[in-house]
């Protein structure tokens, strides 16, 4: 699956067919891939979020529908998202990286309402992105709290 460009990028480089916690690894491979886009600006920043948003809802239902699964375990590129939201306008620092990535991880794994609603009841590629969207937003709203905080 990994030689078809579309698998390759929603399986996450492949990080998604790890045998233990998949989605943690296509977290993983998120990071580097974002400190290339934390050196945009802001506005060009949320839009290749919002591309990668719109490019992701294709490429889930494609591997989606070429596993026969809805929302494959390996499926990872709604966790690349999922982090990249969480990452929005937050400084460039390996603090910061790091409890993105935790908050993020957490969000997703818990999946409080209505993240889990979303994965529960959404369909396609856009409910597997859905929920991660969510999870990101969730992580980005603590991720905020937190920068008001320690300022």
């Amino acid at each position: 699956m990994l030689r078809n460009p579309r698998h390759l990028l929603s399986l996450g480089f492949g990080s998604g067919l790890a045998p233990v916690a998949p989605g943690t690894f296509g977290t993983l491979v998120a990071v580097p891939l974002y400190l290339l886009l934390a050196q945009l600006s802001l506005p060009w920043y949320l839009l290749v979020v919002a591309i990668a948003f719109g490019v992701g809802v294709y490429l889930c239902q494609y591997t989606s529908d070429a596993l026969g699964v809805h929302d494959h375990g390996g499926i990872v590129w709604d966790e690349f998202v999922g982090y990249w939201i969480t990452m929005i306008a937050v400084p460039l620092a390996w603090q910061w990286i790091l409890l993105g990535f935790v908050l993020f991880r957490v969000f997703d794994i818990v999946k409080p309402w209505p993240v889990k609603v979303a994965d529960v009841k959404m369909k396609g590629g856009f409910g597997i992105m859905l929920d991660d969207v969510l999870a990101g937003l969730y992580a980005l709203a603590c991720m905020h709290l937190a920068l008001q905080l320690v300022h």
